[in-house]
């Protein structure tokens, strides 16, 4: 359950505290005290938040339920976003015309590409942000969505009622019960409760009931779910302590500036909103052989260690890099909480020894050696932090997530209809991954109510369908991160073309793309088309070449002329230095920075896409082999299949071909027995639905017979 608190409610500079106390509900559209909406959703963290707004978007009344207003859009761990693989899923994002990219444009203190090292199609786009500024944005775009309404509300328990027939599930969800009795009715629902189900805190060997510091768990939610029939497993995840600015000798740590010019995460923004020259640095230092002893002396002191439960495997604990990597050093990346913040994030020190324990660890790194770290006041009956030297110390955070195999790739629960699930009650980490999937959530929710087919992004379209394919196929055992290396396609899936794969099919099949971002789509793709075939019309020997870009290494060996999309393939030249050798008709094309940098990209990738479409089209003939939803493979009796097959077919009922091929133990054998069993059905389907007509032509038949004689 979400905890109504009486904290007072502070959400935008616009909006005065009088104005919010007055008000339950605070939106656009959504009158006072209204207790019906097409979708609800629960929880304002970054699923939250890009699930309600997609659903208003796709013109759905909705309601937010948060515990907190002023906690929209918070971030309660790292102040940064994107990075390899999760860049790929803002850009995505961005494309269905999602807010995290655009806010982060409004937000970043340093912006950086990562892995520049590598081709385009594995850049990581990645910045530092500014967590108040942030929160703010978010805030007030949330505020000011139409048809997007905000109440806080702790969320007790859902209202179920009887299943439609012609869906699968043992239920309906049709509202949701608050704290206080009263009942908010809606045709679909959104569960983003992050790490709130039955959360604990854990510094040391104290534990406290939280789903992050400050902020009460859900209880009563949980044990709904579980009733109700949910598998449900437990995670871990943790954050570092904050330490303060002033403490941290800066001189004689790595200095890490910002690229110049900062690429922009979202794709209608050409730039950011700050200039390279005033954004802050990062500065990086390293454990040491002292780090390693202090923590290997007091695990028996660390119960967040030695607990069963699972933790992040690609964002780990000092601890757990200690017993996982002995006599290592490891970085830890001291990363700007703001413009005007006293803190600094050191990433990659999550901890949850005691607090005294903390501050002994930290002296010991290189540049920390003046740090401090502040106890909590143990007399009170919450955490209370005296901001000193440092805001709060490091700690953990244990919570229940529910099997991902249990949702359809909507994001729809197999047992209760109209129910979504996203962000880490799916079992992921990351802001990234929530906001993909809250944006599919939210999406989908709404199409629910208008009786539509489902919106699905495949893994040959997507990160997107990579993370969603992933969770309800394989399921996870620990909190899932998004890398490149878990696409196939990653040459097809870059973070510059998210656009025209995802923004045409937003726009058109759901309507939750906007008319600007559709039409600045189909300007970059018809410019794309246009640039590509004149570069591919431009022709001269390679000698010719030669002497008009002397920088680019081409043999003048070569005897057939070369293409200017070839002569672009050279990692020396790009669009700016080809225009310069060939004016016209290529000058136009450098006018726009994106559009001169797709280019290239498109020019370098063009021989592997042509054999890596085939095999998407390959993949793809698989997903178009549908499942039927109803299909009980535990009694199927025409498909030879063991038992233990049946059973993982059961548990996580794919949808097509494709996605049970993918689930572990479901073996090649099996899969071939089932696309017999598709095939001979839909061939006995298109024979009864032939029948009908073979009926009404003999009868057409018999009655001209009877007209002639």
């Amino acid at each position: 359950m979400f905890s109504l608190r009486g904290c007072g409610l502070c959400v935008a500079s616009s909006l005065t505290k009088n104005h919010l106390s007055l008000a339950r509900f605070i939106g656009d559209s959504a009158a006072p005290l209204a207790t019906n909406f097409d979708v609800v959703v629960i929880g304002g963290g970054h699923a939250g938040t890009e699930a309600a707004a997609a659903a208003a978007r796709c013109g759905s009344r909705t309601l937010l339920l948060t515990h907190r207003v002023d906690t929209i859009g918070q971030m309660s761990c790292n102040p940064s976003f994107g990075g390899i693989g999760k860049g790929h899923l803002m850009r995505e994002v961005d494309a269905l015309d999602g807010l995290c990219s655009r806010i982060c444009d409004q937000s970043g203190v340093h912006y950086r590409v990562l892995n520049r090292r590598k081709g385009p199609a594995v850049w990581g786009l990645r910045a530092q942000i500014d967590r108040k500024l942030y929160k703010q944005n978010m805030q007030k775009e949330i505020l000011n969505t139409p048809l997007l309404a905000v109440q806080e509300g702790a969320v007790e328990d859902l209202i179920l009622t009887d299943p439609e027939p012609e869906h699968a599930g043992k239920c309906r969800v049709s509202g949701v019960v608050l704290a206080d009795g009263s009942t908010v009715h809606a045709e679909s629902v959104v569960l983003t409760t992050g790490t709130f189900l039955r959360g604990v805190i854990v510094i040391g060997l104290e534990t406290h009931p939280a789903g992050r510091l400050g902020d009460q768990p859900s209880i009563g939610l949980a044990q709904t779910l579980e009733k109700l029939g949910f598998v449900v497993g437990r995670l871990k995840t943790g954050t570092p302590p904050r330490i303060a600015k002033e403490s941290v000798n800066f001189s004689i740590l790595n200095k890490q500036t910002p690229d110049n010019p900062s690429i922009p995460f979202s794709f209608i923004n050409e730039t950011v909103w700050i200039k390279p020259e005033d954004q802050l640095p990062c500065y990086l230092t390293h454990t040491n052989p002292r780090v390693d002893e202090i923590v290997l002396e007091n695990l028996h002191l660390n119960s967040h260690v030695k607990e069963t439960t699972r933790g992040p495997r690609y964002c780990p604990s000092i601890e757990s890099k200690v017993l996982r990597f002995p006599n290592r050093l490891h970085q830890v990346w001291l990363e700007p909480e703001g413009m005007d913040s006293d803190l600094i994030y050191p990433q990659g020190l999550s901890v949850t020894l005691p607090a005294e324990l903390q501050e002994k660890m930290i002296t010991c790194i290189k540049g920390l050696e003046k740090a401090k770290i502040i106890q909590p006041d143990k007399s009170s009956s919450v955490f209370t932090y005296f901001v000193s030297f440092i805001l709060w110390s490091g700690y953990g955070v244990q919570y229940d997530y529910l099997d991902p195999r249990q949702i359809t790739p909507s994001l729809e629960t197999h047992l209760v209809q109209r129910l979504f699930l996203a962000g880490q009650i799916n079992g992921t980490t990351g802001y990234e991954e929530a906001a993909a999937q809250g944006v599919i959530a939210g999406i989908n929710a709404s199409l629910r109510v208008k009786r539509k087919p489902p919106f699905v992004v495949s893994r040959t379209e997507g990160y997107i369908g990579v993370l969603i394919d992933d969770l309800t196929t394989l399921g996870t055992n620990e909190p899932y991160r998004m890398f490149t290396s878990r696409a196939e396609f990653r040459l097809s899936l870059r973070p510059d073309n998210a656009d025209s794969r995802l923004t045409f099919r937003g726009y058109k099949e759901v309507g939750c793309v906007s008319q600007r971002r559709y039409e600045r789509a189909s300007w970059m793709k018809s410019s794309l088309e246009e640039g590509i075939s004149v570069l591919k019309s431009i022709e001269f020997s390679s000698s010719k070449w030669k002497k008009l870009i002397p920088a680019a290494s081409i043999s003048i060996g070569k005897s057939l002329p070369l293409r200017a999309l070839d002569v672009l393939k050279y990692e020396e030249v790009d669009m700016k230095l080809l225009a310069k050798a060939v004016p016209e008709p290529l000058k136009k094309y450098i006018k726009c920075r994106e559009l001169a940098e797709r280019l290239k990209i498109e020019a370098t990738y063009e021989s592997v896409l042509l054999h890596q479409q085939q095999e998407i089209k390959e993949v793809q003939q698989d997903e178009a082999l549908q499942l039927p939803k109803d299909l009980d493979y535990l009694t199927l009796r025409d498909v030879s299949l063991s038992y233990e097959v049946r059973e993982k077919l059961h548990f996580s009922r794919p949808e097509t071909i494709g996605a049970a091929s993918r689930i572990p133990g479901v073996t090649p054998a099996a899969i071939i027995n089932l696309l017999r069993f598709v095939k001979t059905t839909q061939q006995r389907q298109m024979a009864m639905n032939e029948l009908p007509k073979i009926d009404q032509s003999l009868c057409d038949t018999d009655r001209l017979e009877e007209r002639q004689l």
